[in-house]
C-alpha cells in the first residue's frame, strides 16, 4: 500500500516541493545517479537540465518499476509517506506480522537493542513503525540504519552498523528474507538467520539459520 501511494503523488509532490532544500537534495542524489546508470540500460529516460523535476519524476518512475534500492527514491519516497502520516491518511496502515510486537516485548524485557537495516529512508522507518496495525512500535527500536550506511549486499555495511551500535560484529544477530544480505552480515562477522514467510522456502539457505517466526528466536 504505501509504495503506490508514494507513486501516485510523485508529480504533485515534487510540484508543490520544489523548492524545499531537502528535496532538492534528492533530485541532486537522483541526478547523479542517474549520471551513474549505464546508457544500455533499457528504457532508462534522458536527464534533461532544462526539466529537472519532470527528469526526476521519469527516472523515479523507472527505479520503481524495477524495484531499485535507490537513495535518492527512497528518501524522496519517505518525504511523501511522511506527509501522508502527518494528514492522518497513512495512520496505522503499516502491517507487521503478529509475532513482531510480542517479540519486541520480550526482546526488550531481556535487554537486547533491536535495530533497523532497511533500504527505506530512517524517515520512512520511523514512520512505518510508529503506525502499524500492532500499535506504535518505535519505543522499541535503539537505531535505524538505511543505504546512506552502505548497500545491503556489502559486509562493510553491516561492519559499520555494529561500531555504531557500539558491538562486536559476533554479538549480532541480523534476520533478513534475503540470503545475500545475510551473506553480507556473515561475511562481516554478524550472526544471520533467514526468515522465510508465507509460501516461499527457498532450497538453499547457505548455511543461514532458516526461522519462520520471531517466536523462533531467544
Amino acid at each position: 500500500m504505501l509504495f503506490p501511494y508514494a507513486r501516485v503523488r510523485v508529480r504533485e509532490y515534487l510540484e508543490r516541493h520544489a523548492s524545499d532544500p531537502g528535496v532538492r537534495a534528492d533530485i541532486t542524489a537522483l541526478r547523479s545517479e542517474h549520471a551513474a546508470e549505464s546508457s544500455s540500460e533499457p528504457g532508462l529516460p534522458a536527464w534533461n537540465p532544462a526539466g529537472e523535476l519532470q527528469s526526476a519524476e521519469s527516472y523515479v518512475y523507472w527505479l520503481m518499476d524495477r524495484d531499485r534500492k535507490s537513495t535518492g527514491l527512497k528518501s524522496l519516497q519517505g518525504r511523501i509517506w511522511d506527509e501522508g502520516y502527518q494528514s492522518g491518511a497513512l495512520r496505522g496502515k503499516a502491517e507487521v506480522y503478529p509475532d513482531v510486537r510480542p517479540a519486541f516485548v520480550r526482546w526488550r524485557r531481556d535487554g537486547i537493542f533491536i535495530a533497523i537495516f532497511s533500504s527505506g529512508s530512517v524517515q520512512a522507518q520511523r514512520n512505518l513503525f510508529a503506525n502499524t496495525n500492532a500499535g506504535d512500535l518505535s519505543p522499541f527500536l535503539y537505531d535505524y540504519f538505511d543505504t546512506k550506511t552502505g548497500p545491503k549486499r556489502e559486509s562493510r555495511s553491516y561492519w559499520l552498523i555494529a561500531t555504531a551500535l557500539h558491538q562486536a560484529p559476533r554479538d549480532v544477530l541480523f534476520v533478513s528474507d534475503v540470503t545475500a544480505e545475510l551473506d553480507a552480515a556473515r561475511e562481516a562477522g554478524m550472526r544471520t538467520a533467514l526468515c522465510v514467510r508465507g509460501p516461499d522456502d527457498p532450497v538453499d539457505a547457505k548455511g543461514h539459520a532458516r526461522i519462520r517466526s520471531f517466536d523462533e528466536l531467544p
